[in-house]
């Protein structure tokens, strides 16, 4: 889910620049920084981003820029009357204290703050400009988009891989699983055999009782025939148009579920072996679905 992209728009004697970025997360958190007195601009691009996009925490910019030619300058009337009855007034201590003071030229009197209205904004700006400034705010967002479907494509070749490699050591564990049931048989039977040498040979029933349920508990199928389930999900996922990201969590915490439970139903090193790699793998899966919107 991360991306960039930037676009600069110009009009009514103004330029700008859009900017997006963002990084991974769970939900779609948006957070704007625009000139404030373009009024109503952040609902509506909100708006649109909302539409296009569904995971992700997004930064959106926008800078505007006067041209010097368009920038506006106007006399405030109040400001000047009240800056010559200050001067006038302070003439007139000066001249009871007997001091003389350098004649004020026009120049110094527009340089008092106030006298000259610099603003290079108004509402009549705002209102022209919106539609120029979201017309630039859309060709930035398919950008943007664009971006982060090329990472997405990547992303997709990259599970595609660890899915069929999770799909081999699913076929491991089950292979393994066979070794390590013929042998706690071989065991099971090892075991009977001393018994019946002592000549304490339990109850018939007890110990078939007994058998099928160590057999019961140390029984793996059912886990890795949950995890080839999921397989063939993750496929079908890989599949789909549109956002399958939260999708994809919910199944790695499938996957990582039943590899816990076939490594802590494991009697054998070959099938905890192929169990921890399955947990790596997982690992590695769920931070690249971090990235799938």
């Amino acid at each position: 889910m991360t991306g960039f992209a930037a676009a600069q728009g110009a009009g009514q004697g103004w330029s700008w620049t859009v900017e997006m970025r963002s990084v991974n997360g769970r939900g779609l958190d948006l957070r704007f920084r625009l000139p404030d007195w373009i009024e109503g601009l952040e609902p509506e691009l909100r708006k649109t981003m909302q539409a296009r996009l569904n995971r992700g925490s997004v930064n959106v910019g926008i800078r505007l820029q006067r041209d010097e030619a368009g920038a506006g300058v106007s006399l405030n009337t109040a400001a000047l009357h009240n800056a010559l009855v200050l001067l006038k007034e302070i003439e007139v201590q000066a001249q009871d204290q007997g001091l003389r003071i350098k004649k004020v030229s026009a120049g110094d009197i527009a340089a008092i703050k106030g006298v000259l209205d610099l603003s290079e904004t108004s509402s009549t700006d705002g209102a022209a400009l919106k539609p120029l400034v979201l017309a630039t705010a859309a060709t930035c967002i398919d950008g943007f988009v664009a971006d982060r479907d090329r990472e997405g494509d990547a992303i997709a070749a990259v599970l595609s891989g660890q899915i069929d490699r999770m799909g081999r050591l699913i076929d491991d564990a089950r292979a393994a699983a066979g070794d390590r049931e013929a042998q706690a048989r071989a065991a099971i039977q090892r075991a009977v055999a001393r018994l019946l040498d002592v000549g304490d040979m339990p109850d018939e029933a007890r110990l078939t009782q007994e058998l099928a349920l160590i057999a019961v508990k140390n029984d793996v199928t059912e886990e890795i025939d949950r995890l080839d389930t999921h397989i063939a999900a993750a496929r079908n996922l890989m599949g789909e148009s549109g956002a399958i990201g939260r999708k994809f969590d919910f199944l790695m915490q499938e996957f990582n579920r039943e590899a816990n439970t076939l490594c802590s139903k494991s009697q054998s090193t070959d099938l905890t072996a192929v169990g921890l790699d399955l947990k790596a793998l997982i690992d590695q899966m769920r931070e690249q679905v971090q990235n799938i919107e």
